[in-house]
Formats: structure tokens, sequence, C-alpha cells
């Protein structure tokens, strides 16, 4: 059995690429000796499904052709919209709603939703950039079900800093703890969360939400690989009309704008007649008419942005650094219909490293999450392509090997 195990071992070692392989070859780690892992993907890769009950308004007839038909994919299905005439609807049946009395978001009334597959990898492992990372790991030896688990989630929602609530998150969070007990017990062994994008806020925020007790029992490390944290980036491009007033229903769209406390009074967005600074976005939601965003960005994305609790486990950031990254936006002529003009410095080409390093400095400064806590910049690693090319896809691989190897 060992002798089948160790060739099985060095056939896996090949099918990597050479820095890796010549990692592994010398860790001493065998694959059945690593610690299960659950990985929360970016913000494209979650599935959605929808099922329209009696209580659907469609606003057009053929919107309500799916009411009483059962669960139906939603978002996996958006490149289909245009044959089916569906882009109307598609955008009824996602469009949130805002509610100040509970200070929550939910759906249209008469739709409900669901994220189908959870705890597996296999509801995102097609799509890209999980995919690659998927497959990376399950040539080190990590089986779907076993030793490699998925928390897919509903992109539309933010998760909620401790202390906030959300019926979608508890929901979630809930499925997520019974989901890593059950994989810990299995193997007697905690576990890795390993975050990407708007995953690594998902991953980071469900452990902050744990009980400290829990996640020092079940957590072995956290892996965040280019998150989105709630502290602030500014996106250069404009969502098209057409689909507008559905992007600005999420949640997810008001919760990464820049944080006072970390871009201070400096000019971010910038217009012939007036600018706009991290503490004046409420001023600019005005501007750009999305004054309906203005309460729950108040109320629910603020308390995000000055959140810097530490999650108190041991903690490893990634990110990409050495690109081209905006910093500040120049509608000049006010018409923010258009895409602006970009003032750029450094970062992953999407989160600026003035975010990433107001993290680390919070992280590194607080007892208890000082001594676990470890950043690693990879040199022109971006954003987007940070688990698929391959010099960083070496390097995230080469810490969760490195996380195995810590007693």
């Amino acid at each position: 059995m060992a002798s089948s195990f160790q060739q099985l071992l060095s056939l896996l070692l090949l099918l990597l690429p050479s820095p890796l392989r010549e990692h592994l070859s010398t860790s001493h780690v065998a694959v059945d000796e690593f610690h299960p892992i659950f990985l929360v993907p970016g913000v494209s890769c979650s599935d959605l499904e929808a099922r329209l009950t009696e209580a659907y308004q469609p606003s057009v007839p053929h919107c309500g052709a799916m009411k009483g038909k059962g669960w139906f994919g939603l978002w996996h299905n958006t490149s289909e919209l245009l044959a089916h005439d569906y882009v109307q609807c598609f955008q009824e049946q996602m469009s949130l709603v805002y509610d100040p009395a509970i200070n929550d978001y939910r759906n249209m009334p008469g739709v409900e939703t669901r994220v189908p597959s959870f705890g597996s990898a296999r509801g995102f492992r097609h799509k890209n950039p999980a995919k690659t990372l998927i497959a990376a790991l399950e040539n080190l030896g990590y089986r779907d079900g076993d030793t490699m688990f998925g928390a897919p989630y509903d992109s539309r929602h933010a998760p909620p800093v401790p202390g906030q609530t959300s019926e979608v998150y508890s929901r979630y969070f809930k499925d997520f703890m019974e989901a890593i007990e059950l994989a810990s017990n299995k193997k007697q062994k905690k576990v890795v969360v390993l975050g990407h994008s708007f995953g690594g806020m998902v991953a980071l925020e469900f452990v902050r939400n744990t009980p400290l007790a829990w996640r020092q029992r079940y957590i072995k490390h956290l892996i965040l690989v280019a998150p989105t944290l709630p502290y602030g980036f500014l996106e250069p491009t404009t969502t098209p009309l057409s689909t507008r007033s559905m992007w600005r229903s999420f949640e997810s769209s008001i919760v990464n704008f820049p944080s006072p406390a970390v871009f201070g009074h400096e000019p971010l967005v910038i217009t012939k007649r007036r600018n706009y600074s991290a503490d004046e976005m409420e001023d600019f939601f005005a501007a750009i008419g999305f004054s309906e965003g203005i309460e729950p960005f108040r109320r629910r994305a603020t308390p995000k942005a000055k959140s810097f609790e530490a999650p108190m486990v041991p903690m490893t950031c990634i990110n990409g650094v050495g690109n081209k990254t905006p910093l500040q936006l120049v509608f000049w002529d006010e018409d923010f219909d258009a895409s602006p003009n970009a003032v750029y410095s450094d970062g992953d080409g999407k989160i600026n490293l003035i975010s990433v390093l107001a993290f680390d400095k919070e992280m590194a400064r607080q007892l208890g999450q000082n001594k676990q806590f470890k950043s690693i910049k990879i040199d022109k690693a971006q954003h987007s392509t940070i688990v698929t090319d391959d010099f960083a896809l070496n390097r995230v691989i080469q810490e969760i090997i490195e996380v195995n190897q810590i007693f």
C-alpha cells in the first residue's frame, strides 16, 4: 500500500510546474496528511437558482413563464439571456430590495433564490479563475467532497461584520460551520479556508463572525488571495445603463468604496466643479443619481469600512503588486455615464496597495494576531489572474503546502 501511494505521489509530482514540483518533492508531506481545504470563490463563480411563487407579479407576461415550475438556473444561464429574450426578466428576478425597517436586503416579492452545490467545488470547477486553482489542488491529491470543499455564496449580498444582521449570511455561515465541523471531525484535522477576491472578504467575515473558541478549534489557517476588503478601491468602468438599476440594487455594489480611515481627505473622484474624498461618497452617490443607495451605504457599508477586527487565527494575505492600479477617477465634465480617466498608483490592477498596507498594518498591531499573520506580495501578479498565471499560482500553492507543514 505504501509503495503504491509513493508511486501515485511521484506521478502527481510530474504534473506540476518545475519549481513547485521541486518544492513538494522535498516537503515530506503526504497527500493524505493534508488538512481539508474549503474554497470561497470570486464573485462571478457561484451559481444562483430561482423559484417564482404565486406572489410574483411579472412586469411583462413572459417573465412569469417559470412561475410554479420549480427551481431554474438564473445567474448560471446568463449567456443564454439574449437568445431567449430574457434580459428584462433576468434583471427583475435578480434585483434586490433594501428594507430600511430591518436594515437588510431581500429578493423581489415572489422570487426565491438559492445557491446550489454548497459544500462542493463542483458548482464552480469549470469557471475561471477558480478552475485553474482547483486543478492545481487536484494535482496535489485533493479530492472534491473528501479533502476539498466549496463554499459558494449569493454574490448579490455582502457579508456582515460582527454585530450586523443578514438573513442570507446567517444561513450561509451556519451551513459553512456545519460543513467545516463535518470535514474536520471526519479527518481529525483542522481545516484551511481559502478565499479569492470577493470570496476573500466572505471568508474573512465568516471567520470573524464565528465564536472565538470555535474558530480556534476548527480553523487551521485562513488564506486570503487578493481579497476585496471593504477598505476601498474605485472601479474605472461604469455599468451599462441597461443593467445599472439591477447592479445598483445589490449590496455588494456599495461595500468596496474607499474607507475614510484608510484614504483620509484626499480627493479620489475629480470633476471640474467638485472633488470627492472617501468621506464624501454619499455626496458622490447623489451626484451620479444613486440617492437610493445612500441610506444602505451609511447603515451597512460604512460600518464595514471601519471594521479592522482581526480574525485571531493563523492567516496569510497574498496580493499582487507592481501594476498600474486606479487611485483617482477623473470625470472632468461630470459625465458620470462615461468611462472616466484614471490616475494610477501601485497595486494588483484593481486593489490599491494603500488598502493592502492598511490591512497589513492593522493585523500586525493587534495582539493575538500579529504573531500569526503573514503578508505575501507577488510582483506583477494581477487581481484577475493571480490564481491562473503559473508564477503567481505556484506561490499560492506553495503557501498551502507550507501551511500543511506547520504543526
